[in-house]
């Protein structure tokens, strides 16, 4: 027989335990695809990515960014 227990979790519960996971999928991706082709990075339009990295460029273009440093980003 399976129990299913439901437990409540705030939002800023789930990022913290989300975001590590999502930093190290994206950046294993991103790694995988420079390997398969080391001269030319390319996203593909209408993907995810491409779509953040767009929305990103926007946000430059309007200096709503903010940078962090390699070991904020990476943790390490």
């Amino acid at each position: 027989m399976i129990h299913h227990r439901n437990t409540a979790v705030s939002i800023e519960e789930l990022v913290n335990a989300l975001e590590p996971l999502i930093r190290r999928i994206v950046r294993e991706e991103l790694a995988r695809a420079v390997k398969k082709e080391p001269g030319i990075f390319y996203l593909e339009p209408d993907t995810p990515l491409y779509e953040d990295m767009a929305e990103i460029r926007e946000r430059k273009m309007r200096k709503e960014t903010v940078l962090f440093s390699h070991k904020e980003v990476w943790g390490e």
